[in-house]
């Protein structure tokens, strides 16, 4: 029963994060400042809080391609890997449902295009997710690095820097459920899922093995074995 109440506080957790990371990622897309700065400094504010909020309970993944990546990294065992992805989903649905009663004249306004832009907006996503996922598994996971108070601000500020850098080319999502929230809300083309899901995914996976090849943890490990 005590397990069983861990599992359900860390899915809760990471449902309210997402939700609140969600809703906040609306508010600034759909009625917030139009400066990129802004924009970008908002968007990874809110993320370093709410990472800071959930991290002693659930790691505060808030994102399902930073579950894959460690859960790939060991970090998370599969049997919460897919009620995790599924919290977050449901958090990003209920934000998007609390938002239409804000913004629901905006939603579906528009959406953003990639025609033409297909595979930067697909490298873009890659990078990014990559670099969020590298830097997650080495501050938040890691036993080199256990116990600092810096993890949240190095995860805020890697999305500060991805909104900037290349913002403009992908929408700067970095996280499936985030593009789900955006996807409902219109600021995302349906037909362009594939793109951002398949960055997504495969730069959780590649910054996993990239983690384990450079990790202090995992060559402390094998020396020992």
């Amino acid at each position: 029963m005590a397990d069983r109440n861990a599992a359900v506080r860390k899915y809760l957790t990471e449902m309210i994060g997402t939700f609140v990371f969600m809703f906040a990622v609306l508010g600034i897309v759909l009625g917030g400042s139009d400066s990129v700065g802004a924009t970008a400094l908002g968007v990874g504010s809110v993320l370093m809080v709410m990472v800071y909020a959930s991290g002693h309970i659930s790691g505060g993944h808030l994102n399902p391609a930073v579950s894959i990546a460690a859960h790939l990294r060991g970090a998370l065992p599969l049997g919460d890997l897919g009620p995790y992805i599924v919290a977050q989903l449901v958090g990003a649905l209920a934000a998007f449902g609390v938002g239409f009663g804000l913004w629901h004249e905006k939603y579906s306004a528009d959406a953003l295009d990639l025609t033409g832009t297909v595979w930067p907006a697909f490298l873009a996503e890659l990078v990014f997710t990559f670099t969020l996922c590298y830097v997650v598994l080495h501050t938040a996971t890691s036993k080199d690095s256990a116990g600092n108070s810096f993890y949240g601000l190095a995860i805020g500020f890697v999305v500060t820097v991805g909104v900037v850098a290349v913002g403009a080319i992908s929408g700067g999502a970095f996280n499936p459920a985030i593009t789900f929230g955006l996807m409902l809300s219109g600021t995302f083309a349906w037909k362009f899922l594939w793109v951002y899901l398949l960055a997504q995914v495969i730069g959780a996976v590649v910054a996993a093995y990239a983690y384990k090849a450079t990790s202090l943890d995992e060559h402390t490990a094998a020396r020992k074995s």
